[in-house]
């Protein structure tokens, strides 16, 4: 019994690993057979000429067999019809009523077979063969009809059908020396002065067993051949198509990567030639249109960047002009009072509007750069909870946070997480109109997520995708409670995808919005899922495209860019952080 079950044990672990390796293999092969097209062709082409060959065989082999039977038959009808009179000539001297009637006619059998062996005319036709006689009148002592020859070899059927003086053929087995043996068997009437016998010819089939034997073969290795030839073919004709197509994948995939030089070889005036002509013409003007673009790109953050540093010097002197003339508000009139106040104001937002075009442009320049260190993300969100709770007491908002008590650590910069989550809560307050926002937080073995839930307006649809865009605002004449530059959100994406992960959102009309910051535990690391999930019924897994939206410029018109800079961003659909001037 011990000796079993190791056996039984190593048996099961047998099938185990068979199943896993044949499913292995079909895995192989189904993922082959979906990214290849040439196996694709090859294969169906192999399957219908397999079905086109087994067609075009079955019916050469059905008519060489008709035709070699039916020549057989013929030549066999005719060697009888030529043996017959023979055979009832020897038959004249046959006594019926004599006691040695079988004597007789295997005597009469003897003699026909001398007389066919003498002979080297048309009888060769059909071959060698057996005669038989039979009597089927007389009845011998033994109850039995006198016959000579194989007459147990000649079926009942066909003996009925000679009875009635009828030429009948049957091709029929008999057994031979304890083998089975194919023979064509004709039957005839041999009628005597006396009474009428029955004659049977015996004709052995081998010849033609061997001669469709070797007309089987023939067919089954000239299929096979010619159908590894036509796979050869198929082949060769497919690899001349498929080669550049894949050429032109490969030269695609290269350009996508940013080797903008990569070039389809031209080769011939054919189709292919010119896919290539056309291909090459195309990644010209790709690669000339993105010189442009990056060309473009660079003026406009040069631009944006030498307006943002040349507007320190005259913005530092009208601070200091407007902080002189706040101070002494109380000894102005009315009048000018509030203009102070309102100058002061408005200078706050600017300074706001142009710390955040110099962190816009050292993040498209690409030298924005992290200073990581161990962070409590928990501590953090609580944090800024606290340094926003008078904004959203003046709103009326309730701040509703789920956070553990626990620290949790991610290697990250806290200045940039900071300034998302800021971003997202103030955002939420300003748009909750008087609801409570919810802020949740969670975490894995490899990422973190903060969700900050609000329950206002939400956002229609489509607007999830476009509320990271720069200056993008859903409705403008909505009031905020904290004002904005237009950037915020689009800054935020871009230090979540800095860190390795990404900020996303989703909304409806009526039912609030919900913003997620996911991160990974270490910065850099590829994080594929969110600890937390988004309220909506679709899952939002890899979002490249999203943070693609939220990195690039917007080619926004003058107008919709100055009401930005001008009135901040407004609306549900919150295309700015609300606490940029945190920033």
């Amino acid at each position: 019994m011990n000796g079993e079950q190791p056996r039984a044990g190593a048996e099961r672990s047998f099938a185990v690993r068979l199943r896993e390796d044949v499913r292995r293999r079909w895995h192989w092969f189904e993922s082959t057979w979906r990214r290849s097209m040439q196996l694709r062709v090859v294969v169906s082409t192999l399957a219908l000429s397999s079905a086109v060959v087994f067609v075009l065989g079955m019916v050469l082999q059905t008519q060489i067999t008709n035709r070699l039977l039916q020549n057989k038959e013929d030549a066999a009808v005719r060697q009888v019809e030529q043996n017959l009179p023979i055979l009832e000539y020897q038959l004249t001297a046959v006594d019926p009523n004599s006691g040695e009637v079988a004597e007789q006619l295997e005597a009469a059998l003897n003699q026909l077979t001398t007389s066919a062996a003498d002979k080297t005319g048309t009888e060769s036709l059909a071959g060698n063969y057996e005669p038989a006689l039979v009597d089927g009148q007389a009845i011998t002592e033994n109850g039995e009809q006198p016959s000579a020859g194989p007459i147990d070899s000649v079926p009942e059927s066909l003996r009925k059908l000679v009875k009635k003086d009828n030429l009948a053929s049957k091709i029929d087995t008999v057994r031979r020396d304890g083998e089975t043996v194919t023979m064509l068997i004709i039957g005839s009437p041999a009628g005597t002065a006396t009474r009428p016998l029955q004659a049977y010819f015996l004709f052995p089939l081998e010849s033609e067993r061997k001669t469709l034997g070797l007309v089987q073969s023939t067919l089954l290795v000239g299929g096979l051949v010619l159908l590894v030839l036509l796979g050869a073919i198929t082949n060769l004709v497919t690899r001349q198509v498929v080669r550049p197509v894949r050429q032109a994948a490969h030269t695609a995939e290269r350009l996508a990567g940013g080797n903008l030089d990569e070039r389809m070889r031209v080769i011939g005036e054919d189709d292919m030639a010119r896919l290539a002509d056309s291909f090459n013409e195309m990644a010209d003007s790709l690669k000339q249109q993105i010189q442009q673009l990056e060309e473009f790109g660079q003026l406009q953050r040069r631009f944006t960047s030498d307006v943002s540093h040349e507007l320190r010097t005259p913005l530092t002197t009208v601070r200091m002009a407007a902080d002189v003339l706040h101070a002494s508000r109380d000894d102005l009139p009315d009048g000018l009072e509030r203009s102070a106040e309102l100058l002061v104001d408005e200078l706050d937002r600017f300074e706001s509007l142009l710390g955040d075009l110099l962190e816009i442009s050292r993040l498209d320049a690409g030298v924005a750069d992290l200073s990581t260190e161990s962070l409590d993300v928990p501590y953090l969100v609580r944090r800024v909870m606290d340094s926003l709770l008078p904004i959203a007491g003046t709103g009326g908002v309730e701040l509703r946070g789920e956070l553990p008590a626990e620290e949790v650590h991610v290697l990250a910069d806290a200045r940039r997480v900071e300034r998302i989550v800021r971003n997202l809560v103030a955002n939420a307050i300003d748009h909750a109109e008087g609801k409570p926002v919810d802020i949740n937080f969670a975490a894995d073995d490899r990422a973190v997520a903060v969700t900050v839930r609000d329950y206002g307006v939400g956002l229609r649809p489509g607007e999830a995708e476009l509320v990271f865009t720069r200056f993008w605002r859903a409705d403008p004449s909505r009031d905020r409670q904290t004002g904005g530059t237009g950037l915020g959100l689009s800054i935020a994406a871009e230090d979540a995808r800095l860190h390795g992960g990404w900020l996303d959102a989703w909304g409806e009309p009526g039912k609030g919005s919900c913003f997620r910051l996911t991160l990974p535990r270490e910065s850099g690391d590829r994080v594929d899922k969110s600890p937390l999930s988004l309220p909506s019924t679709r899952s939002i897994a890899a979002p490249e495209a999203l943070l693609a939206v939220a990195g690039d410029v917007t080619d926004n018109d003058s107008d919709s860019s100055s009401e930005g800079s001008e009135q901040g961003d407004h609306g549900p659909a919150r295309s700015s952080g609300p606490g940029e001037q945190e920033q």
